[in-house]
């Protein structure tokens, strides 16, 4: 059984940095993408980031380009979102997904098949 667990979330004021952390269990990882989604309240979850576990290609919204880094830790199964010059409009909470099966599109909500259960960013202005 997959499993998706992620930590890191928290409060920080505009401007400042949080890390999350997703750790992977429960199959061989290392052929597929693992992607970041999140999801304000009143909002449909949106696409943050990817990253192909094998190549290490990665690929983000233009709303964090430049601010947010995925990275992986082939050693650990775990995935990493460093969230840098964070803003109020990034408040949401932060899930961590893997699908089933090799996918083209990273960014589709829907390609994904197994999520964790979410952890809450809040910042303040």
């Amino acid at each position: 059984q997959v499993q998706l667990v992620e930590s890191g979330g928290g409060l920080v004021q505009a401007g400042g940095s949080l890390r999350l952390s997703c750790a992977a269990s429960g199959r061989t990882f290392s052929t597929y993408t693992m992607g970041w989604f999140r999801q304000a309240p009143g909002k449909e979850r949106e696409f943050v980031a990817a990253i192909r576990w094998s190549s290490g290609n990665t690929y983000y919204a233009d709303s964090v380009k430049g601010r947010f880094t995925i990275s992986r830790d082939n050693a650990k199964n775990t995935v990493y979102l460093q969230m840098n010059s964070l803003k109020p409009e990034d408040t949401a909470v932060y899930y961590c997904a893997a699908p089933g099966r090799t996918i083209v599109v990273v960014s589709v909500t829907s390609n994904y098949d197994y999520w964790g259960q979410g952890t809450q960013v809040t910042v303040s202005s």
